[in-house]
C-alpha cells in the first residue's frame, strides 16, 4: 500500500509542478504581447468560434461577472466583439475580431514555441507515451467520491 501511495503522490506532484510550469509560461508569453494570461487564454478559446459567455464562463474557470470585465477590456481594444446569438436575442456571442485573431494566433504560437524548446530532447516514444497519458488524463471525468 506504502508504494502504491507513494507512486500517487509522485504523479501528483509531478502534474502540479506541470501545470504551475505551464502556467508561468503562459503568463511569460502573454505579458510581451501585453495580456494578462487570463486575457491570452480567451483569445485562444475563441480561436476554434464564438462562444457565449455562459460557456465561456465554464471553460475559464470564471465568474460570469468577471469574464463580463474581460471581454469588455478586450472589446475597447477592439480584440473581440459581441454579436447577437442567432438562437436567443437575448444573449450574445464573442467573436475575435480580425486583430483579435492575429493576437490569438501569436498568444498560441509563442506558447507552442516555449513547449516545443521545452521538449526539444524527448525521445519520439516518450513524447507518444506523454501524449497518449495527458489526453486520457484531460479526457476522464472525476466522479465525485461522496457518492
Amino acid at each position: 500500500m506504502a508504494t502504491t501511495t507513494a507512486r500517487d503522490s509522485e504523479l501528483a506532484e509531478a502534474l502540479v509542478q506541470a501545470m504551475h510550469r505551464l502556467q508561468d509560461l503562459h503568463a511569460e508569453t502573454s505579458r510581451p504581447l501585453g495580456l494578462t494570461p487570463q486575457q491570452a487564454h480567451l483569445l485562444c478559446v475563441l480561436i476554434a468560434a464564438p462562444l457565449g459567455m455562459t460557456e465561456l464562463s465554464r471553460i475559464l474557470s470564471i465568474e460570469r461577472s468577471s469574464l463580463t470585465s474581460m471581454v469588455d477590456r478586450l472589446e475597447r481594444r477592439e480584440l473581440v466583439a459581441r454579436t447577437a446569438a442567432p438562437r436567443d436575442r437575448r444573449a450574445c456571442l464573442i467573436e475575435l475580431t480580425p486583430d483579435g485573431l492575429t493576437l490569438a494566433h501569436q498568444c498560441h504560437d509563442a506558447v507552442v514555441d516555449r513547449i516545443d524548446t521545452l521538449t526539444a530532447d524527448l525521445s519520439q516514444t516518450t513524447r507518444r507515451t506523454l501524449v497518449t497519458a495527458l489526453r486520457a488524463i484531460t479526457t476522464a471525468t472525476v466522479s465525485n467520491e461522496a457518492d
